[in-house]
């Protein structure tokens, strides 16, 4: 591999890795902490809460430090685009694409990120090519979308409940 192709696959995993171990950090000790992560997960829908702030926080934190290093790179990839997916259907798509508007921006570039880094592969500093690991091509970005894309579906069906619109009592029918 050559050398600048190594070292720019080593810079997106450090920098989307450490993105993501931050995230999982600010999600667990930041600001309102567990309980206000769980609060917000909760105000998106989903049900158990703290349940919901702690698989996102293990998640973001596990994904991240696997990018770090280099090790199971499109199962870390994978796990990235479905948290990045869960919040862009739920906090981020209402909200337009801009992110200066809490829009999806910023969650997309980082799953199609992922989504790349799968389909090319770690580079050669990195755990997967000492350990002789070779996931890349199709495979490799078809396994961080396909796994992506299917851990949000089951997590959205198991947990998801938004809140309807009440309906209508007869009264205000008539009217």
């Amino acid at each position: 591999m050559p050398e600048a192709e190594a070292v720019a696959l080593l810079a997106v995993r450090l920098v989307v890795g450490v993105t993501m171990i931050l995230h999982g950090y600010n999600h667990w000790r930041g600001g309102g902490r567990i309980e206000g992560t769980a609060g917000w997960f909760s105000g998106l829908g989903l049900r158990h809460g703290k349940l919901q702030a702690w698989l996102s926080v293990l998640t973001e934190i596990g994904a991240g430090a696997l990018l770090v290093v280099g090790l199971l790179t499109p199962l870390a990839c994978a796990a990235i685009v479905s948290v990045m997916l869960v919040a862009g259907i739920l906090a981020h798509r209402t909200n337009g694409f801009f992110v200066f508007k809490d829009g999806y921006e910023y969650v997309l570039v980082l799953a199609v990120m992922c989504v790349a880094l799968g389909a090319l592969g770690p580079g050669s500093v990195s755990l997967d090519a000492a350990a002789d690991i070779e996931i890349a091509g199709w495979a490799g970005g078809g396994i961080a979308l396909g796994i992506g894309v299917l851990g949000t579906a089951g997590l959205l069906g198991a947990f998801w409940r938004p809140e309807r619109e009440p309906a209508a009592q007869p009264e205000e029918q008539a009217a």
